[in-house]
């Protein structure tokens, strides 16, 4: 066995132990409460008892037995959960111990080991400009294990971002409604911008999330490294755009420079969360530098109590 074969090996089992404590320990119930099954099922009628609802009376029952009776309902619980995750260039990107696809396999992860202790279907989406490769959903263990292995070193065959393009595809497999998971740095475009909601040349990603959200109950991760958003002071640098190989110098020891660029990245994602609050899309930022379970727990809680 090669050298990189026992380190990704190695790598996924460390997610697996690591992701599946924090399930246990940080997410049990939540992900249940947050995510609701299909609807009721009647089950049976049992006798009322203190405290029962009077409104849940099965009087066709009551009238034949001359006891009364509630019905009993449960939940249709078993869901099926889709992880689109974003692989473009720009996800190789880490100026920490871990790179921003890293953190979405442990992300998945996390996810989906949440999902089958639910009882759920979990399946991947691999995408770039278009979906390069799907999982079907499936429980257990070992597909789980073949999703993180998939994450981590699946290599894809282009380098750019077409987040509208991956959800048509992803909307035309799915044929029931679904949880919806997108994981992404949304960095989309030559100039690593997310196209502006106002301007309806450049609408296609926002209106693929719209219709998405519509038909699934759509949840967007955002992947953010601390070295996107603001830049440190390290005199004229060099930068080159993973996804298109535009290069471009810097002065990063220019405080103007500097703060230009922090003002643009926080225009470009003021803008997206606007975008996304108007269609009732959840978002949840997840960085690179910070671990993401005590932030997913309160996401998760949050949006249970809504």
């Amino acid at each position: 066995m090669s050298d990189n074969i026992t380190e990704m090996l190695k790598k996924v089992r460390q997610i697996e132990i690591r992701t599946n404590k924090q399930v246990s320990e940080a997410l049990a119930g939540a992900y249940h409460s947050v995510f609701k099954g299909r609807g009721m099922d009647f089950e049976e009628a049992r006798e009322y008892q203190a405290g029962d609802e009077i409104r849940s009376i099965d009087w066709n029952v009551t009238a034949r037995t001359g006891k009364a009776h509630v019905k009993k309902y449960r939940e249709e619980r078993e869901l099926t959960m889709m992880i689109v995750v974003d692989l473009s260039a720009s996800g190789s990107f880490g100026s920490g111990n871990s790179s921003k696809r890293e953190i979405a396999a442990e992300l998945a992860s996390t996810l989906a080991f949440s999902a089958t202790r639910n009882n759920d279907k979990v399946g991947l989406a691999l995408f770039t400009e278009g979906v390069e490769q799907i999982l079907p959903p499936r429980k257990g263990r070992q597909h789980i294990l073949r999703m993180i292995r998939d994450v981590l070193i699946y290599e894809p065959q282009k380098h750019g971002t077409n987040i509208a393009s991956a959800l048509d595809e992803v909307n035309r497999v799915l044929k029931r409604k679904a949880i919806v998971v997108l994981i992404s740095d949304f960095l989309q475009g030559p100039d690593g911008k997310i196209p502006n909601p106002d301007d309806p040349t450049k609408s296609d990603v926002f209106k693929a999330l719209d219709i998405t959200n519509r038909r699934h109950d759509l949840v967007c991760f955002e992947i953010v490294d601390p070295r996107e958003t603001a830049l440190p002071n390290l005199g004229v640098i060099t930068l080159e755009d993973s996804e298109t190989g535009e290069i471009v110098s810097l002065n990063t020891g220019s405080a103007s420079v500097r703060k230009a660029y922090e003002q643009y990245n926080q225009n470009r994602l003021t803008e997206f969360k606007r975008a996304l609050t108007r269609s009732k899309i959840d978002l949840l930022e997840v960085r690179t530098d910070k671990p993401f379970i005590t932030p997913l727990r309160k996401f998760f809680e949050r949006r249970a109590k809504r």
